[in-house]
């Protein structure tokens, strides 16, 4: 070992900052990364990509949604989320339009084909998530999402 990299490793140790594996956002993305790890073989199966599916779940519980609202939604950035619909629509998974009012404004919704894409998906995802309940526990699942939602909700920003 370097002088250099052992003067960092000790500069590190001095640092008052609480354990880099315990810091809130690396418990979040590795517990993240183990739920994704479950149900990107299935994804996978169906020619998904974890973002497309996050897109096409978004799009079931509206009818139609504004593209910034949608990228909101998803969690994605506007270039991801043109370059996913793009694909989308290739592949006729969602619809395209713009508002009449201002052409600036795009819509997107999911189409028949999308749907049934859900459909097909859904029992396999559905058979995860109760292999991930038998796992975990019903109760600690349930616990576990409220407490994000709180967490959410705690840190939300005030307009």
């Amino acid at each position: 070992m370097s002088r250099k990299q052992s003067q960092s490793k000790v500069a590190a140790r001095r640092v008052p900052m609480r354990e880099f594996s315990r810091s809130l956002p690396m418990s979040l993305l590795r517990a993240r990364e183990a739920v994704m790890r479950q149900f990107r073989p299935s994804l996978r199966d169906y020619g998904l990509t974890e973002q497309q599916w996050r897109i096409l779940r978004a799009l079931t519980s509206v009818d139609t949604i504004e593209v910034t609202e949608l990228a909101q939604v998803a969690f994605l950035l506007g270039p991801s989320l043109s370059r996913i619909l793009r694909d989308l629509e290739g592949r006729h998974l969602i619809e395209r339009r713009v508002v009449k009012a201002d052409q600036r404004r795009g819509l997107v919704s999911i189409s028949a084909r999308g749907l049934k894409l859900i459909e097909t998906v859904a029992p396999s995802s559905e058979a995860i998530y109760a292999g991930i309940t038998r796992r975990y526990g019903a109760r600690k699942l349930a616990e576990l999402q409220d407490m994000l939602q709180a967490l959410e909700t705690s840190l939300a920003v005030e307009d």
